[in-house]
């Protein structure tokens, strides 16, 4: 990779946080009037109809029979079930602790590849797990005045996001990125709609809500074609690290249009995960490197 193409894949990458994020956005304004799974529910119409042309432009129509592969299923199966606890969480919830706390993922992985697969962890990535964890523990400050009882939601947002992430790399190569997504929004869509009608009263959204779920479909489909562009252009271990401006743009995000900012004890468990996520990276493109230079010189 080229030194411009790497500095095009973070950009990508930074504008894919910023993207979710004002998604995540748009979808608690919505939800100061109306049901978290109603409004889940108008985002998922509005993301399919922003991808449904994009997919039959590109000629991926005939391709969309790919999608029914079961590890895509299983996939938009566990992304679900993260996004119908994050938008509960959502509801009570500052953005930019939910945010922090969710970047757990990667630290859930690991977890998953010591208990799971018996893969070897080693020391310094148990440290890591352990302080992460701590650092969300900070965030949620759980019997905390301040705490929302709903904050271990978080963590459980993580968990099935770090699941969604393990079985993005059961998808055969053959199933267009595009295509997987289309059908996750499907499938959480159909979720949430089953969702608002067990358990919710619906409410007639007002047309400021419909245009900010108008704008949530799209902004979160420029999302997933921002992350896809970061890992195009540039290496995991170039890009990776911004993943965590998703807090960052959080923050802001809680600031400006909510006036929530986190307490010194929320903002030092913020940084002990942007950071323990960061040196998750470096040291698996470390362990890589080692790899690649032992078959190299074998």
């Amino acid at each position: 990779m080229t030194g411009g193409s790497n500095y095009r894949g973070i950009a990508a990458m930074i504008a894919s946080a910023a993207t979710f994020v004002a998604n995540d956005s748009c979808m608690k304004l919505a939800m100061a009037d109306l049901p978290p799974f109603e409004v889940l529910m108008m985002r998922g119409i509005s993301g399919a109809l922003a991808c449904l042309p994009v997919l039959l432009l590109l000629g991926l129509g005939p391709q969309l029979k790919t999608g029914l592969n079961r590890w895509v299923l299983l996939r938009a199966a566990s992304e679900c079930i993260a996004v119908l606890v994050f938008v509960l969480a959502l509801k009570r919830m500052p953005i930019g602790d939910l945010t922090a706390i969710g970047q757990t993922a990667p630290l859930f992985i690991i977890l998953a590849s010591a208990l799971i697969w018996r893969e070897r962890v080693g020391a310094m990535r148990w440290t890591l797990i352990a302080v992460g964890f701590a650092g969300a523990v900070l965030v949620a400050q759980p019997g905390g005045a301040s705490a929302p009882s709903i904050a271990p939601l978080a963590l459980l947002v993580a968990l099935f996001s770090a699941g969604r992430d393990i079985l993005t790399r059961k998808v055969p190569p053959h199933v267009p990125a595009l295509v997987a997504s289309f059908i996750t929004i499907v499938v959480v869509m159909t979720a949430a709609a089953l969702s608002t009608a067990s358990f919710e009263t619906w409410v007639m959204p007002s047309r400021g809500h419909v245009l900010l779920m108008a704008a949530a479909g799209p902004l979160m489909l420029c999302g997933h074609f921002f992350i896809m562009q970061a890992y195009r252009l540039a290496s995991a271990v170039v890009v990776a690290p911004f993943a965590y401006t998703f807090t960052l743009w959080a923050m802001v995000s809680g600031a400006v249009l909510f006036g929530t900012v986190p307490n010194m004890m929320g903002q030092c468990g913020i940084g002990l995960i942007v950071v323990c996520g960061v040196a998750v990276v470096m040291l698996d493109e470390r362990q890589r490197r080692r790899e690649v230079a032992a078959v190299a010189g074998a």
